[in-house]
């Protein structure tokens, strides 16, 4: 096994926002969660889906929907 510290490999960096659905879906549900604003019941809430467009959670606010995508191991991703 090698050590992740001493790993020199460049880092792979791309744009997420260029991702089409599918693309987007193929990430994996288990790594990449995303959050938008959304009205419900009346509220401004912000709602928590997975790769795919599948509702996961509602939070009342984007940072702690953010916070609550990190803490279950995944990477957030914000939605306009």
């Amino acid at each position: 096994m090698t050590d992740p510290i001493a790993d020199t490999s460049p880092a792979v960096i791309f744009d997420i926002r260029a991702l089409s659905p599918d693309d987007l879906g193929r990430l994996g549900l288990s790594q990449l969660a995303y959050v938008k604003p959304v009205m419900l019941n009346g509220a401004n809430v912000f709602a928590i889906h997975a790769a795919d467009g599948t509702p996961m959670a509602v939070a009342a606010d984007r940072n702690l929907a953010m916070a609550a995508i990190v803490q279950h191991e995944m990477v957030p991703a914000l939605v306009h």
